[in-house]
């Protein structure tokens, strides 16, 4: 799970990190009475999970009320790469004397943590590392030890920090790595971390993402939950415990399994590629290696909610799911759509109790589901019945 900037800062304020004080608003009144309390100037900032914002015009400076007004009016609502503005933070204004980048994230490969750290911050870092890979340290953190203080004297000495001020940014870079480690982060970012006119260093933004496996050690988390951000239909998912994700196609996609899932959706795409309108998956739901038949029709009857969807293909190899079970669930989530079930269904079955679920399908006969043997033509099948229906 992403969080809002705002939420990023109270975290990091929990944990003794150095941050501005500041106050979310959802309207330009709530900005103003924000600023009034700061004291001027502040910095409106778009609350939206995507990065780009300065670029787009979703922080701006404000050295007045007016201004304050001005800016809060014109970013609430925008849209940013696709997220719609509903809240802005107002934050405390900033004498910024040099401006520095620090993460640590989740290094899978090496099952270690991955610190990350430069002297130039407040800028891309992804075109930093690509034109100036000297200028970003990098370093493995031991997930059993966690960032200490003897690493980040490390870092900060290798990154290039002034003498003066590797111990200020030492300290902010533990209290980062506690939050890291006691939040069950996979991801913690600051860009920029900041020192300002006074030597004090502080994080004056922050990005953090929370690993959803550890959500059962945080029922805290779900304060920070903010469904107005996320598509209904994966908001309706996840009250099933379904693994859904929405996409732009029009090919809902319903599998077993996040690899064989994976694969449907570069299949249905390849098949799409010479078609009318390009039909390309509208999705990514799995529902894992034990589903039953009710998870098979609480799965279709989500993909079946969305509008964009024009047909489904189900693509089920089955071993703790048995063909039969997934079979049934069609058969379950059809007869409780009934007439709302408008959209082609293509059906592929392999492995265990194939027979038994092809059987079943073949006797329920509806004529909006048809049964192909293969992965490939059943991908084509799916993406001809969008096409037509586009």
């Amino acid at each position: 799970m992403d969080l809002f900037e705002f939420q990023a800062r109270d975290l990091f304020d929990e944990y003794g990190v150095p941050v501005l004080r500041g106050s979310v608003a959802t309207t330009a009144e709530q900005a103003r009475s924000a600023a009034e309390r700061l004291g001027l100037p502040v910095v409106v900032k778009a609350q939206v999970k995507t990065g780009g914002r300065g670029k787009a015009g979703g922080v701006k400076l404000a050295r007045t009320l007016d201004e304050v007004t001005e800016h809060a009016e014109a970013i609430l609502g925008m849209d940013i790469n696709g997220h719609t503005v509903h809240q802005v933070m107002v934050a405390e204004g900033c004498d910024i004397a040099e401006e520095y980048y620090f993460s640590l994230l989740l290094d899978r490969t090496n099952r270690s943590y991955l610190a990350m750290c430069s002297v130039e911050g407040g800028v891309d870092i992804e075109t930093l590392a690509k034109e100036s890979p000297e200028k970003l340290v990098r370093n493995q953190i031991d997930p059993l030890v966690g960032l200490d203080r003897d690493t980040a004297d490390e870092i900060v000495a290798e990154a290039g920090f002034r003498p003066e001020d590797r111990n200020r940014v030492a300290r902010v870079l533990v209290q980062l790595g506690r939050v890291y480690r006691r939040e069950d982060c996979t991801l913690v970012e600051v860009n920029p971390l900041v020192k300002d006119a006074f030597g004090d260093i502080i994080a004056l933004d922050g990005k953090v993402t929370l690993d959803d496996n550890a959500a059962f050690r945080h029922p805290e988390w779900e304060l920070l939950v903010d469904d107005s951000s996320t598509d209904p239909l994966e908001v309706r998912a996840k009250s099933k415990d379904l693994n859904y994700v929405k996409l732009d196609g029009n090919v809902g996609v319903i599998g077993n399994g996040a690899g064989l899932v994976m694969s449907t959706l570069d299949v249905v795409a390849k098949a799409g590629e010479d078609l009318p309108g390009h039909p390309h998956p509208a999705n990514f739901l799995d529902i894992g290696g034990g589903a039953s038949a009710q998870v098979m029709a609480n799965g279709l009857e989500i993909i079946l909610a969305d509008e964009q969807v024009k047909s489904v293909f189900v693509n089920v190899f089955g071993g703790i799911t048995a063909c039969n079970e997934v079979a049934n669930g069609i058969v379950h989530a059809m007869r409780m759509l009934g007439d709302k079930a408008t959209k082609p269904l293509v059906v592929r079955l392999d492995g265990n109790a194939v027979e038994v679920g092809r059987a079943i399908l073949e006797e329920f006969d509806h004529p909006l589901v048809t049964v192909v043997d293969t992965m490939d033509a059943a991908a084509r099948k799916a993406a001809e019945l969008a096409a037509q229906e586009a």
